[in-house]
């Protein structure tokens, strides 16, 4: 019987759709001990001895890492894929799937949350009433104001009728947007450096390459109207956190949300907690109760799909490998 591993916590021993779809599939399901961590190289490498498959949440699935393995397949539950080289799993034949269409109405919701949360200094009116301080200054309207969405695919696309709906107008840049998309939504499509000078909200929504790397860095971060809003629910590494803090220092920013970080969990002590107008989040974004249980039956199907011999197109990030794929 062909063994996956299951990471994510939020799966880890618990019943569901996921672990009804693996067993009907005919694969044991193991999960690491309790407790373990397995963003760990060192906790990770002996639980994937004799694995099949992996259920993966973010571990880093180096080239070495893979090497040790003879995995056929690594699902993703999500849609970002920066945590395992590619190039490494298709020289292995191992292939590696992502679960679209299952967690963007979240990630949507909680950006929509994150820019009401600082606009509306949600965090600091709470710890004030709880103090029995009584603070009733005056926050800023959304509506009316700009929102830049950088990054319009399925998630960005998905902020844009939220957005709407509170009466903010819609700038985004994204190079490889669907144009005819944009134009019928009535978005115009700008440079990246135009869209932070517009915006009064810039929200992240791409995810970590080579171009984007500290995309929000010192000279970015400068373009950036003075009290604007910076929303990253994207990837921790398209955020210079150093530059960040010093814009945040100088008082060149309204405020800013971040639900993603370079380093996760969030380094204690960390620059960032200093600042009463950053609120935080524990990389949530796409996690509500229905995105769970449907990345997690996706994430399965796309393993009990590979082992049976279909090839699940709409979900693999390496399709090149669908020619010389064997279990």
């Amino acid at each position: 019987m062909p063994k996956v591993l299951v990471t994510p916590t939020i799966f880890r021993n618990l019943p569901g759709p996921y672990l009804e779809t693996l067993k009907a599939g005919g694969f044991e399901v193991v999960y690491p001990p309790d407790g373990c961590d397995t963003m760990r190289r060192e906790n990770l490498l002996p639980l994937l001895a004799g694995v099949d498959a992996m259920l993966a949440s973010v571990e880093k699935m180096t080239p070495e890492v893979l090497a040790q393995t003879k995995l056929r397949a690594i699902a993703r539950a999500g849609v970002g894929y920066d945590s395992i080289d590619i190039p490494a799993a298709t020289n292995l034949g191992i292939a590696v799937t992502i679960t679209p269409g299952t967690l963007e109405e979240s990630v949507a919701e909680h950006t929509v949350a994150l820019m009401l949360g600082v606009s509306r200094a949600l965090v600091q009116r709470d710890r004030e009433v709880r103090a029995g301080r009584w603070s009733r200054k005056p926050m800023p309207r959304m509506a009316g104001k700009t929102f830049g969405i950088v990054g319009l695919g399925r998630i960005g696309r998905a902020v844009v009728p939220k957005i709407q709906g509170l009466g903010m107008r819609i700038v985004a840049f994204d190079p490889y947007a669907d144009k005819e998309w944009a134009a019928m939504a009535g978005i115009p499509l700008l440079s990246f450096h135009d869209l932070l000078k517009t915006a009064d909200v810039v929200s992240l929504h791409v995810t970590t390459t080579a171009e984007t790397t500290n995309m929000i860095n010192r000279e970015t971060l400068a373009l950036m109207k003075p009290d604007a809003i910076l929303v990253n629910t994207g990837r921790g590494a398209l955020v210079d956190e150093e530059a960040l803090c010093e814009a945040l220092d100088r008082g060149h920013l309204f405020g800013a949300a971040l639900d993603v970080f370079k380093t996760e969990p969030l380094p204690i002590p960390n620059p960032l907690l200093k600042h009463d107008n950053v609120l935080l989040c524990t990389h949530m974004g796409g996690l509500d109760v229905d995105s769970c249980a449907a990345m997690g039956n996706l994430a399965a199907q796309c393993i009990v799909d590979l082992a049976h011999g279909r090839w699940p197109e709409a979900c693999v990030v390496n399709k090149e490998l669908r020619d010389r794929y064997k279990w």
